[in-house]
């Protein structure tokens, strides 16, 4: 009853979609009205069919119905609730479901919060996203059902990957990256929709977009971050990112959302680079699907890779499709794309978002070389070739130093203005400040031109996003008198984007200081030791109390307990372990990892006797690895603050009809600019 009810869901809700993105065309001749209320009809029915076809599945994986081919390949009545619920994601058909029902949701939220703009520009919006959702839908009723039938019926099932269910952050780390990569649906589909209703020459689709990609684009973040924690505590080798190609699918899409959400502001303040955003946002889409494919058509060996098998072919040619159509209709509107500003000054804030695209567009580039070019070289050449990290480093380290810097002059400047003497003196104490660090840290830490660089260029960028802050309040104070916590509450709700966007410069500051000392000053210790056997790593003691094992429902676990000394006393006690699950072959380790804010201390079990008489300690001293999850979390904190502004549904219903909206006029404070989209 659950397999059928979950699989006539999807059914139903693929004609819904089909019958939705077809029928739209006839309602649009009876005028806008027929047009929306058929396009959110249709979208809030397709929400309800994948709801009750995820909560089919959920209630299958509970009950343990090994009948249902999905829950045979991942379910296992010894895998403990938590992990059975969230091995939803876990495999290649749940996957997939978990991604329509997502697209189905964000489908939802856009036409029903928009469902007082005038125009076609939303209904259209609605089309696009049904159109995508048939694709999907294709997928799941046909090569992807996860409601297969399977007879006869086993006794028990496989469980899902160890892997997948070795840390709570399984279930942090993948919703959030579907949150993420499918909600970039929404600005493509705003995109497309304009350029369908003839709209993509104004700026209305642009900002009606702008809160629903930050709101993706934080989402992403949060999932990047979450994957690089994941991998630190579950893979037990020590780091957080090792440029794997799916790790670097997931990467692609931020820069040049990142890129887009910086043009944007150009666009919308001098009326250029129209063409450009279209193209970022179209990209942006294209590299979700992309990263999807790569994930799940069996091309990769990676942890992150689902399975082999021909579905990757459908993926490859959706791929081409969203090319051909944008393609088409960009080059049928490109008399409305052309810009209708044009840059007036060298030294401005505009030029410094241009370099800052650019940089952000060949990071992407340099990425996708070295992720795409093995698999390229092996289907032209058939050989092996490996693109690792010291390819990756090389060529991204420079461009990485590079935005600190633009992260850093881009708040300094004015818009449209060139005043060198003026920038000059705003740049020149964050100059000063960069210069002493650079000098501090050559002569005391490292002599790693990248390590120095990176504190160099931070340190500018930090002192020039928060004197923003610190100027703007103190105008508060002398013009209104308020005290300092309330003017600098009051100046991030007046420019919730502006204050926003230095909010999350300031957490990617956090997160390249975090990866420049945990990278330039790792160091590791490796040890045997029997019980009471101590070993030093870096200014600690640490001596093994006991090796201990303990049967789980699905694994067996082997530990040991170590004390963690300094200065002769027991400062703390951690115990890294090996998992054994009946489906891997090797064990899957769980690090221990001591947590400060100046830095990690980390261990992982590397071997261990049988009979408890030793074991083999791996310690590795991490500088500064907490600040990569702090600073993203303060990335996603900006993200939310920048997206949070008032709705002011009125301007936005001017804008559509294209009615020039009344603008607020800047605060009359001598030293506050006027407000910035920054």
């Amino acid at each position: 009853m659950t397999r059928l009810l979950g699989y006539d869901a999807l059914v139903v809700a693929l004609a819904v979609a089909l019958f939705g993105a077809l029928a739209s065309a006839f309602a649009a001749k009876r005028g806008e009205n027929a047009l929306g209320a058929m396009v959110r009809g249709s979208v809030l029915t397709l929400f309800g069919l994948t709801s009750v076809a995820v909560i089919a599945m959920v209630v299958g994986l509970v009950r343990h119905d090994f009948s249902i081919s999905y829950v045979a390949q991942v379910g296992s009545r010894s895998t403990p609730l938590f992990f059975t619920i969230i091995s939803l994601w876990g495999a290649l058909e749940g996957s997939i479901l978990f991604w329509i029902w997502v697209l189905s949701m964000w489908a939802a939220l856009v036409v029903w919060r928009n469902r007082d703009v005038p125009g076609r520009l939303v209904p259209y919006t609605g089309v696009v996203l049904l159109s995508i959702s048939v694709f999907f839908l294709i997928l799941l009723v046909g090569p992807a059902n996860p409601f297969g039938l399977v007879t006869p019926v086993p006794a028990d099932g496989p469980g899902p990957n160890p892997l997948l269910q070795n840390h709570v952050l399984m279930a942090v780390h993948p919703p959030l990256l579907y949150l993420g990569y499918v909600g970039m649906s929404v600005p493509f589909a705003f995109a497309i929709a304009a350029l369908i209703s003839g709209d993509a020459g104004k700026d209305t689709w642009l900002r009606l977009t702008r809160r629903w990609t930050l709101l993706a684009w934080g989402f992403l973040s949060a999932a990047i971050i979450a994957g690089m924690w994941w991998s630190y505590e579950v893979l037990g080798w020590g780091g957080y990112w090792a440029w794997d190609p799916v790790e670097n699918a997931s990467f692609l899409p931020w820069l040049t959302a990142t890129a887009f959400l910086h043009s944007a502001m150009v666009q919308e303040r001098r009326g250029m680079l129209k063409l450009w955003n279209v193209n970022l946002i179209v990209s942006t889409y294209a590299l979700t699907i992309l990263g999807t494919f790569l994930t799940r058509s069996g091309v990769l060996s990676s942890v992150h890779a689902f399975t082999t098998g021909t579905i990757g072919y459908f993926f490859l040619g959706f791929i081409a499709v969203v090319l051909l159509v944008s393609f088409v209709l960009v080059a049928g509107h490109s008399e409305s794309l052309r810009s209708s500003g044009r840059l007036d000054a060298p030294i401005a804030r505009e030029t410094v978002f241009l370099l800052n695209n650019l940089f952000l567009t060949a990071f992407m580039f340099t990425v996708l070389l070295g992720t795409l070019f093995p698999l390229v070289a092996e289907a032209v050449r058939g050989v092996k070739v490996s693109v690792g990290e010291p390819f990756f480093n090389r060529m991204t380290l420079p461009m990485c130093a590079a935005l600190l810097f633009l992260m850093g002059v881009g708040p300094a400047l004015p818009w449209r203005r060139s005043d060198l003497a003026e920038a000059r003196a705003k740049l020149l104490v964050p100059s000063i400040v960069a210069i002493v660090v650079a000098v501090l840290t050559a002569v005391a830490l490292t002599r790693n031109a990248y390590a120095i660089a990176s504190f160099a260029f931070a340190a500018f960028a930090l002192v020039c996003n928060v004197r923003e802050y610190w100027l703007g309040a103190a105008a508060r104070r002398r013009a209104l008198g308020e005290s300092p916590g309330i003017a600098l509450v009051n100046l991030v709700s007046a420019n919730r984007r502006r204050y926003g966007g230095y909010i999350a410069h300031i957490g990617v500051i956090c997160v390249a200081v975090g990866v420049a000392a945990s990278s330039a000053f790792r160091a590791e210790y490796d040890g045997t030791l029997k019980p009471g056997g101590r070993m030093q790593a870096g200014g600690f003691d640490l001596a093994l109390d006991s090796l201990w094992g303990r049967e789980e429902p699905q694994r067996a676990v082997v530990g040991a307990t170590v004390r963690v000394l300094r200065g002769g006393r027991e400062i703390d006690r951690l115990t890294p372990r090996m998992n054994f699950y009946r489906t891997q072959d090797s064990p899957v380790p769980t690090p221990a990892v001591r947590s400060r804010p100046w830095g990690d201390l980390y261990l992982n079990l590397m071997a261990f006797e049988q009979d408890g008489s030793s074991a083999t300690i791996r310690a590795i001293r991490e500088p500064l690895v907490p600040w990569i999850w702090i600073g993203g979390l303060i990335v996603c904190l900006g993200a939310i603050v920048a997206g949070s502004g008032p709705a002011r549904k009125r301007a936005a219903l001017r804008e559509t009809l294209g009615v020039e909206p009344e603008r607020p006029q800047p605060m009359p404070l001598p030293e506050l600019e006027p407000a910035s989209t920054a």
